[in-house]
């Protein structure tokens, strides 16, 4: 199920993560905390669609300033690891 984000269509990440495991049972998803302190966060996130071909291996990065949004007060470094999956997973066309 989508929602509309800035007049767009949008899955959520949770739902990708799900359709991704139907799609992919081989596959892994993967997240490195680069660099973190009291102000940001950046996470790289890797996902493999199938774990025995190490070729093929989608990589998004994202960065979250704490306190920037709402969500980012008490959530920033969640939000930061949810926008980078969500990365890979557009470059995998999920």
């Amino acid at each position: 199920m989508s929602i509309k984000i800035h007049g767009k269509d949008y899955v959520l990440v949770n739902e990708r993560v799900q359709e991704f495991h139907k799609l992919y049972p081989n596959g892994s998803i993967r997240t490195d905390l680069i660099e973190f302190s009291d102000e940001r966060f950046i996470i790289k996130a890797e996902v493999c669609p199938d774990v025995s071909d190490r070729m093929r291996i989608f990589t998004g990065y994202a960065y979250e300033m704490v306190g920037s949004s709402q969500i980012n007060k008490t959530s920033a470094l969640e939000n930061a690891e949810t926008s980078a999956i969500g990365r890979c997973f557009a470059f995998l066309n999920i």
